[in-house]
């Protein structure tokens, strides 16, 4: 497969998703306290997406090698649970100090933007509130090196960096990717990496960023439901992510 690179005018309908999305999302967050249903955040998420016009880019999509469609709009991980949380499948009540990671995808005018954000619900204990802000910190460093002429083991190698020194580890096997045209594209954006090796960011790539960082190791492991990815020794996790379009200038955060 090759990349593919999106016009001005395609990522500016992607600038204009992205807000929409970054809207939803925020909203979202402030619904994340003790007591709520994570069924409760997938219908506000399909309420809101419905209002705006717009479609959910994961509800129905089914990733390479999977055995179902995913069933729902939201990706909702708790504590443990890194990504591809189910929220509507056996529903959660979120507890007071757990960590809540929301993942969505957006179809808007016939593109896809995707983003991803981690929150306490209500009080957290140290060590999970600065796993959230070092996660925070590798995808703002992971942006500021996704500039024309570098590469996406530039990215990789500042996202590692960020998280090195926290004592915290990246989760294994999972990266960013391609996005615009479908959920997944070319190229894999890696959390770790050498500078100058991968591939080169060119002017119309669009590209989703996404850090996945553990308290403990960095072993993975699937869920019985087929989708949501833990961490093999049922430490927390947590992850954020944005779409980034690399233009002439550097890039733009689609998605913020």
């Amino acid at each position: 497969m090759s990349i593919k690179l999106k016009t001005p005018e395609e990522i500016e309908i992607l600038r204009e998703g992205g807000q929409r999305h970054a809207e939803i999302l925020n909203h979202l967050a402030k619904m994340v306290k003790p007591g709520v249903s994570t069924l409760i955040l997938e219908e506000e998420a399909l309420r809101l997406i419905r209002e705006g016009g717009d479609k959910a880019a994961f509800l129905g999509y089914k990733p390479q090698g999977a055995k179902r469609v995913y069933p729902a709009a939201l990706c909702v991980s708790i504590n443990d649970e890194i990504v591809h949380g189910i929220p509507n499948e056996a529903a959660r009540i979120i507890d007071d100090g757990d960590i809540v990671s929301i993942d969505l995808g957006l179809l808007h005018r016939g593109l896809i933007t995707d983003a991803a954000i981690t929150v306490p619900a209500g009080t957290v204990d140290d060590e999970s509130q600065k796993l959230i802000e070092v996660t925070r910190t590798a995808l703002k460093r992971g942006i500021e090196a996704a500039t024309v002429g570098n590469t996406v083991g530039d990215i990789g190698y500042a996202i590692y960096e960020a998280v090195r020194s926290s004592g915290f580890t990246l989760a294994e096997d999972l990266t960013g990717h391609g996005v615009g045209y479908s959920v997944h594209e070319e190229p894999f954006v890696p959390n770790f990496g050498k500078k100058g090796e991968g591939e080169k960011l060119v002017p119309g790539m669009v590209i989703a960023i996404e850090p996945m960082v553990n308290i403990g190791k960095p072993g993975i492991r699937l869920a019985r439901d087929g989708y949501t990815i833990k961490t093999r020794d049922g430490s927390r996790s947590a992850h954020f992510e944005h779409t980034v379009a690399i233009n002439e200038k550097g890039n733009i955060i689609l998605t913020s």
